[in-house]
């Protein structure tokens, strides 16, 4: 399943437990006032992190899970580029390895093939099993990285993909054309405006790691909804006005930031704070061959004068 079939099979009680390892899907998702109802749905709920999260308030069993800093292993980037990671501190207070959590819960239930004693050995099975990575080893990645496809000891990685040719029958790329679809829902006479959900460079997906960061808070700390001069103006709204946004799933409140990058009719909110939890009003509705949802487009519209406490 995909996850937005994961979180209507726990809504409708086909999935009786969950466990999650390093998501945060109350904040990330859709609609995720749905997404909190489908998890307080769940029989049992098992969450694995390094920080608690709002997910992590609904779980049964809360696993406490080791940052990057405090475990050994390998990062492989979008690059294709396989990195060694060498643990610098000891883990804090009573949390472990992703690896050794689940091979202690695996062994618990009678697995095999989980009696791992290290990263390097995890690494090891990896290469005998998967091609691409046959010529990866710790000690090989010990001075560089290497990007896979890297088949053998002797293999140098490979720098380009499908620099001749593609991985297929014939050598060539296949290129499949779309039809174009409007959004599942457009903005009306009640609805407006569209808002769109964008990144900040000083902070990480829910902010679960990086909120927790003063430096980067002070750059940027909370959200603000970003919305066009003309349509301030229309609105009666300036920079620093509290403003309540409603889609027809709920309404979040958040800071105006009057902006020209913003064009008109588009506003533009952030999802890395729980205390504007923008996904509450996003849209859950799916492309049928992606199964992305239509995060980055929802009619919403704006009211001034609401007071954040």
């Amino acid at each position: 399943m995909m996850l937005h079939e994961i979180i209507e099979a726990a809504h409708t009680g086909d999935i009786k437990s969950l466990y999650i390892m390093g998501e945060n899907p109350v904040l990330s998702e859709p609609d995720s006032k749905h997404v909190k109802e489908s998890l307080e749905k769940l029989e049992f709920l098992v969450v694995q992190d390094i920080f608690m999260t709002e997910t992590a308030l609904l779980a049964d069993v809360i696993l406490p899970a080791c940052s990057f800093a405090e475990k050994d292993g390998t990062f492989t980037n979008t690059e294709r580029c396989v990195q060694l990671l060498k643990k610098a501190i000891k883990p804090l207070g009573d949390s472990n390895p992703d690896w050794w959590i689940i091979c202690q819960l695996a062994q618990k239930m009678g697995a095999d093939g989980f009696n791992f004693h290290n990263t390097n050995e995890i690494m090891e099975e990896i290469a005998k099993l998967t091609p691409i990575y046959s010529g990866i080893s710790h000690l090989r990645l010990e001075n560089n990285g290497l990007q896979w496809p890297c088949t053998d000891n002797n293999d140098m990685g490979t720098q380009l993909l499908h620099l001749n040719n593609f991985n297929t029958i014939n050598g060539k790329g296949k290129l499949i054309p779309l039809d174009y679809k409007l959004p599942s829902e457009l903005p009306n006479k009640e609805y407006p405006l569209v808002m769109t959900t964008r990144r900040s460079l000083y902070q990480y997906h829910t902010g679960t790691m990086s909120s927790s960061v003063d430096g980067l808070n002070i750059l940027y700390g909370s959200d603000m909804v970003e919305i066009n001069p003309i349509d301030a103006t229309n609105l009666g709204i300036s920079s620093g006005d509290n403003v309540n946004i409603t889609s027809p799933r709920g309404s979040i409140k958040a800071c105006v930031k009057v902006t020209e990058s913003t064009p008109s009719g588009l506003i533009a909110m952030t999802f890395h704070f729980p205390e504007s939890p923008t996904n509450i009003i996003t849209n859950s509705k799916v492309d049928p061959l992606s199964g992305t949802p239509e995060l980055k487009f929802c009619p919403v519209k704006i009211d001034n004068n609401i007071k954040i406490e």
